[in-house]
């Protein structure tokens, strides 16, 4: 398992692509939390931006197809696509993780 963390520009785009990603069965889940302002440097210049971050749960060897995804829907030129190894899980959890993406 792995959990992407994915910064969105409105709370509008992160459920659309979850929506998308959880109709292709490339996510078991995905979670929208609560705008937070994000200051980074950006090409010279230290930026602020109101964002809301997006946590979606996935199997690990689908990442490059949901990076890919993400890509394609997501505005920013360099979105935040941060993937983070499950060291432990639920095994209840796991196994749901695993039918709801089933796609073979």
């Amino acid at each position: 398992m792995l959990l992407i963390l994915c910064n969105c520009p409105t709370a509008a785009l992160a459920e659309q692509i979850s929506h998308q990603l959880l109709q292709r069965r490339l996510i078991a889940c995905a979670n929208l939390l609560p705008s937070v302002r994000s200051i980074y440097s950006w090409q010279g210049k230290i930026e602020q931006a109101e964002e809301v971050p997006l946590l979606l749960k996935i199997r690990q060897q689908d990442y490059t197809e949901v990076e890919q995804a993400i890509l394609a829907l997501h505005p920013y030129q360099v979105p935040e696509i941060i993937a983070l190894p499950v060291e432990s899980a639920l095994t209840s959890y796991q196994n749901w993780l695993y039918e709801v993406t089933q796609r073979d």
